[in-house]
């Protein structure tokens, strides 16, 4: 079942076609949602209603979007995430979306340098990937986690330059793949940095001569004093910058107000 709602977001009646689960509580769900898998965009996401004993419904970043399927990743820490990691082949969730405005290409800045941390990583992915089948110039994924992401340290099967996991592991592959028991250090693993994801990224635009980096815009999706430390560094090296803004939401569309951000525009605040 698929309504219309205000033109532009659909609600779909969505089946549950995989569920793979992971350490950490991390999961990965695959939805049959063909109408909102067709108008997804990177940075597009979802509110995924929980079952009927809960209210409200909890915003998931879409991971990738083909073939008529959505993919989200994440990790079960409440009561609903819970439910949702208790969904088998077959079941039903009430999706709204795609929500949330998307990333875009600036202008002249045909190097993009992507930054994902935690639940911000599967927006990025998708990004990566969007470019690749578009054609674009392989994009420099990098990507910050406390615990290892659900993808194998394999060569990659997309042309996505090295990223490398903040105290976790490297990501080198885009396909998701089990990864058994690796919540030990990750210092054994090459490729691998400790330190903030921010930090990394410095050392990489430092490192850069003057042509790329003129050549280069930063894109970003994670928790608020990551996409904080990511405008101070677009700022210090002089580049611009799109981040993705992860908030707790009730009805996800901004008419309650309560996820609404102030941001300096142009033209002065804006929400």
């Amino acid at each position: 079942m698929v309504d219309s709602n205000a033109g532009s977001i659909l609600v779909e009646r969505a089946r549950v076609t995989r569920h793979d689960r992971y350490d950490g509580a991390q999961h990965v769900l695959a939805f049959a949602a063909p109408a909102i898998a067709a108008r997804a965009k990177p940075g597009s996401f979802v509110h995924m209603d929980c079952g009927p004993e809960w209210l409200l419904r909890r915003p998931m970043s879409i991971m990738s979007a083909a073939g008529g399927e959505i993919e989200i990743l994440f990790k079960q820490v409440g009561h609903g995430t819970l439910t949702l990691a208790e969904l088998e082949p077959g079941d039903e969730s009430e999706l709204i979306g795609p929500i949330g405005n998307c990333f875009a290409a600036i202008g002249e800045r045909p190097r993009k340098l992507l930054i994902g941390g935690g639940v911000g990583i599967p927006p990025m992915l998708y990004y990566a990937e969007f470019l690749v089948a578009a054609g674009e110039p392989p994009p420099l994924l990098l990507a910050g986690s406390e615990l290892p992401f659900p993808f194998e340290l394999e060569p990659a099967t997309l042309p996505v330059r090295s990223a490398a996991i903040e105290n976790a592991q490297a990501i080198s592959r885009l396909q998701r793949q089990t990864v058994a028991n690796r919540l030990a250090s990750r210092a054994d693993i090459p490729g691998s940095f400790r330190g903030f994801i921010t930090a990394l990224a410095d050392g990489i635009l430092s490192a850069m001569p003057e042509k790329e980096r003129r050549e280069t815009a930063l894109y970003a999706c994670g928790p608020t004093p990551m996409l904080e430390a990511v405008a101070a560094l677009a700022a210090r090296h002089g580049l611009p910058c799109q981040v993705s803004l992860e908030e707790y939401m009730a009805c996800a569309v901004g008419g309650c107000a309560g996820c609404t951000v102030e941001v300096a525009t142009e033209n002065g605040p804006a929400m």
